[in-house]
C-alpha cells in the first residue's frame, strides 16, 4: 500500500517516487523500472489493439469492410486477442485490485479492474452465444489509453523526486587519500570512516563532510544550500560533502560519512517529511475512497436505469456503467495532495530549509505571529564598529581606528576582535600592555596608543562632554575611547552586528500580515535600538533563559498562532512551545532536534521563504483538490449518459482520455511550485556546514 496516498497502486510509490527507499537512488530505478514497464505493455497492447479494431463488426460498418474481413472463425480470433490484451495489457490493473482487496483500501485499481472484467467477460458471453454485440474493441482501447495515461502520468510524477535523486548522486565514488608520507592513493568513499586526511583537488567534489587543514579555495554549494555564490574558505573551516571545489587545492580532514554525513541527514529529513501524513492528504484519501464506492454505486446504478426505465438494451447500459467507473477513478483526488508534498519538500531541501514535521509546516501557513531570538538570529552574535567619533581633526575615521586596531589585534577580547576586524590592514604594535579592567596600550608607528573605557577617562580626570556619546551608550552600545599621545583622539562604538538580511526579512514577514516579535535576555536599550534598526513590531527585553517558553505561551493566550525561531540550548523549550519551531543556522544540536523546520543558512529570510512556501503549498494543494473534485462532479453524470438526449455519449476510451489527463493535470500543477525568496546582493555566509543533527 502507498502509505503516502493511502490508496494502492500497483505497488509504485505515487507521491513521491525515488524517495523513501534508501539514500542511493535505488528507489529512481525501481520506478524507472515501471515507467518501463507500462511502456512496454502500452506498445503491446496498441500494436493487439489494430487487428481487433479491423476485426469487430462496429468498425467495420462504419469503414464498409464488412464482406472484406469478414470470415469464419473472425469473432473467435477477436475474442483470443482481446482475451491477450485484457490478461497482459490489464495484468497491472488486475493486481493492483487483487493487492486493494487483500487490505481493504478500494481504490482506483478496483474500479478500473471492475470496468475491464465487466466489458471482457460480457463480451466472452456473447461470443458463446453467437451474437456479435461484444465490447472488444472498446476493452481494448480503454485498456491501451490507461496504459498510456499511467505512463505519461507516471514520467510526470517522477520530476517531483528529481531533486533527492540528485543529491543522492552528489557525493563521488572515490576520494586520494593522504598517506603518512605525504603521498596519495585512491580508496572508495565508503571505506572513510572519519579521521582520514583528504587531498580535494580542483573541480573536484568534497568526498565527505571534513574540515580545511590546509589550503584556500572557493566552494559550490548550491544544490546542498541553494546558495548561489561560490563560498570562500580557509583552514579550520567546515566543507559538506557533495559540495564543489574551486580553484584551489585543499587538504580537508574527515569528520562525518556516511549516514552520520550532512547529506544524508537532508535526505532522511526530506524522505521523512514526505512519508509522513497530512491534514490535507486524510481528507483527500477520505474523498477518494468515498468517490471509490460513488462510482461502483453510480455503475450499478447506471445499469439499472438504461435497461429498466428506457429500454436501450444491455450492451449500451454495461457500456455507460464501464465509462462511468473508468472516468470516476480517484487517481487525481488521491494523488492531489502527495505531488505537492513531494514537490515543496524537495523544492526546500535543495535551498537549505528542511521540514521535518509535515503537520507543522502545513500550521505555518496559519502563522500570525513570529518570534525571533536576538543573538545569532537577528544578529551575529559578534561585535562590530557601529559609530565612530574623530575629536582630533589630526585623524580621519579610517586612522583612528586603524590606531586601535593596532592595539586591539594583540587581545582576544570580544570588543577587542570587533575592532580589529573592522580594519583594513593590521599594523605592527611594540610594547603591548593591557590596563587591567579598563583597556590596552602600546606603540603603534612611534605613537603611544590607548584603547580604554569611559571609566578610564573619568579616573584620569579626562573631561568628556559630547551628547553623541550619551546617545550611544543610550542605545546600549559599547563605547571605547581612543588616546593617541594621551590626547583624546576619538571614540568606537560597537554592538552585535545586525545581520544585513535581517531588515527585509522582517519586511517580508510583515508583508505576509505576520506580527514580528524579538525576545531576548540582553538588556531594554540594546534590544530597543535592534529593533528600531530592523522594524520590529515589539519586542520583549531582559528574559532569562528559561522565562523563554513562558514568554511564548503568553504570546499564544493573545490568540495568535505562534512561529518561534532560535538557535541556541535555551531556546529549545521556545521552540517546542510554539505552534511551529524554526531552528536556524549554526543551531545546537538540541535546538534542531526539538524544532519543527531546520534552516541550514543564519538568514533570517529564510524564515520568510519557507513561511511563504507553507502558504503556496497549501494553495496548490486546494487548487488540485478543487479541480479532481469539480472534475468528477462533471464527470460522472457525463458518463453515465444524461447528455444522451443531445446526442452526446462518452465511451469507456474517451472516458479513460479525461482520467489520464485530469492526474496530469494535477501533476503539472504541483510542479509550477516555487520557492518565493528575492535574494538581495549582501550574500551571507553559510551556517550550518555539517549535518543537521550535529551543528557546531
Amino acid at each position: 500500500m502507498d502509505q503516502r496516498t493511502g490508496y494502492h497502486h500497483h505497488g509504485h510509490d505515487q507521491a513521491a517516487p525515488g524517495l523513501g527507499r534508501g539514500h542511493q537512488g535505488h528507489g529512481g530505478h525501481d520506478h524507472g523500472a515501471m515507467i518501463a514497464d507500462y511502456r512496454r505493455r502500452f506498445w503491446v497492447t496498441a500494436v493487439l489493439t489494430l487487428p481487433i479494431l479491423l476485426l469487430a463488426p462496429m468498425i467495420q460498418g462504419w469503414l464498409g469492410l464488412e464482406q472484406t474481413l469478414d470470415f469464419a472463425g473472425d469473432a473467435y480470433l477477436l475474442a483470443a486477442l482481446s482475451t491477450a490484451v485484457y490478461f497482459y495489457g490489464g495484468w497491472p490493473f488486475l493486481t493492483g485490485f487483487w493487492s486493494e482487496v487483500r487490505t481493504d483500501r478500494t481504490g482506483m485499481m478496483t474500479l478500473i479492474a471492475v470496468a475491464i472484467t465487466a466489458a471482457y467477460a460480457y463480451s466472452m458471453a456473447m461470443v458463446v452465444i453467437g451474437s456479435e454485440e461484444t465490447f472488444f474493441w472498446e476493452l481494448a482501447t480503454l485498456i491501451a489509453i490507461m496504459l498510456l495515461g499511467h505512463w505519461i502520468e507516471m514520467k510526470s510524477v517522477m520530476g517531483a523526486g528529481k531533486a533527492l535523486e540528485k543529491l543522492a548522486a552528489l557525493m563521488p565514488d572515490t576520494a586520494h587519500l593522504v598517506e603518512a608520507d605525504g603521498s596519495t592513493r585512491d580508496v572508495s568513499v565508503s571505506e572513510l570512516t572519519g579521521g582520514e586526511t583528504l587531498l580535494v583537488r580542483p573541480g573536484e567534489k568534497v568526498p565527505a563532510d571534513a574540515v580545511i587543514v590546509k589550503g584556500e579555495s572557493a566552494l559550490n554549494e548550491a544544490m546542498l544550500t541553494g546558495e548561489s555564490k561560490p563560498v570562500s574558505k580557509g583552514p579550520d573551516a567546515q566543507v559538506i560533502g557533495g559540495s564543489i571545489n574551486g580553484e584551489g587545492a585543499l587538504t580537508v580532514s574527515v569528520m562525518h560519512t556516511g549516514e552520520d554525513s550532512f547529506l544524508s541527514n537532508v535526505i532522511k529529513l526530506v524522505e521523512d517529511a514526505q512519508a509522513s501524513k497530512s491534514r490535507t492528504q486524510d481528507l483527500a484519501n477520505s474523498a477518494a475512497r468515498w468517490l471509490t464506492f460513488i462510482a461502483l454505486g453510480g455503475g450499478l446504478v447506471t445499469v439499472l436505469f438504461w435497461t429498466l426505465l428506457t429500454g436501450q438494451g444491455f450492451a449500451f447500459a454495461m457500456e455507460r456503467a464501464v465509462t462511468v467507473m473508468v472516468i470516476a477513478c480517484p487517481h487525481a483526488l488521491g494523488l492531489a495532495v502527495p505531488l505537492v508534498v513531494a514537490r515543496s519538500t524537495a523544492i526546500a531541501a535543495g535551498n537549505g530549509l528542511l521540514i521535518r514535521d509535515r503537520t507543522a509546516f502545513e500550521e505555518a501557513r496559519n502563522t500570525q505571529a513570529i518570534i525571533f531570538d536576538k543573538t545569532g538570529t537577528l544578529t551575529k552574535g559578534e561585535f562590530g564598529i557601529t559609530d565612530t567619533l574623530v575629536y582630533d581633526e589630526a585623524f580621519t575615521e579610517a586612522e583612528m581606528v586603524a590606531y586601535a586596531a593596532a592595539v586591539e589585534s594583540r587581545s582576544e577580547h570580544p570588543i577587542a576582535k570587533g575592532i580589529a576586524g573592522a580594519a583594513a590592514e593590521i599594523w605592527e604594535v611594540d610594547g603591548f600592555r593591557a590596563i587591567p579592567g579598563k583597556g590596552a596600550e602600546g606603540m603603534v608607528k612611534g605613537r603611544a596608543v590607548k584603547v580604554v573605557s569611559p571609566g578610564y577617562l573619568r579616573a584620569n580626570g579626562v573631561a568628556l562632554d559630547d551628547p553623541r556619546y550619551q546617545t550611544l551608550s543610550g542605545e546600549g552600545k559599547t563605547v571605547v575611547f581612543v588616546l593617541v599621545d594621551d590626547e583624546l583622539a576619538g571614540a568606537i562604538a560597537l554592538a552585535d552586528i545586525i545581520r544585513p538580511e535581517s531588515k527585509k526579512a522582517i519586511a517580508d514577514l510583515q508583508k505576509l500580515g505576520i506580527r514580528c516579535i524579538m525576545l531576548t535576555g540582553d538588556n531594554r536599550q540594546v534590544a530597543d535600538w535592534v529593533g528600531r534598526q530592523i522594524g520590529l513590531d515589539e519586542v520583549i527585553a531582559e528574559v532569562l533563559p528559561q522565562q523563554k517558553a513562558e514568554t511564548v505561551k503568553q504570546v499564544q493566550a493573545r490568540g495568535l498562532i505562534v512561529a518561534m525561531t532560535g538557535d541556541g540550548v535555551n531556546d529549545a523549550p521556545a521552540l517546542a512551545q510554539a505552534n511551529v519551531g524554526i531552528a536556524v543556522g549554526a543551531g545546537t544540536d538540541v535546538a534542531i532536534e526539538t524544532a519543527d523546520i531546520v534552516l541550514v543558512r543564519s538568514d533570517p529570510g529564510d524564515v520568510a521563504a519557507i513561511l511563504g512556501l507553507a502558504r503556496a503549498t497549501y494553495g496548490k494543494m486546494i487548487q488540485n483538490l478543487a479541480w479532481a473534485t469539480g472534475y468528477n462532479a462533471f464527470a460522472i453524470p457525463a458518463a453515465a449518459g444524461v447528455l444522451f438526449p443531445w446526442g452526446l455519449i462518452l465511451s469507456p476510451a474517451i472516458g479513460a482520455i479525461f482520467m489520464s489527463a485530469s492526474t496530469v493535470i494535477c501533476a503539472v500543477n504541483a510542479q509550477l511550485l516555487k520557492l518565493d525568496r528575492q535574494r538581495d546582493g549582501n550574500r551571507r555566509e553559510p551556517g550550518l556546514t555539517q549535518s543537521p543533527s550535529r551543528a557546531h
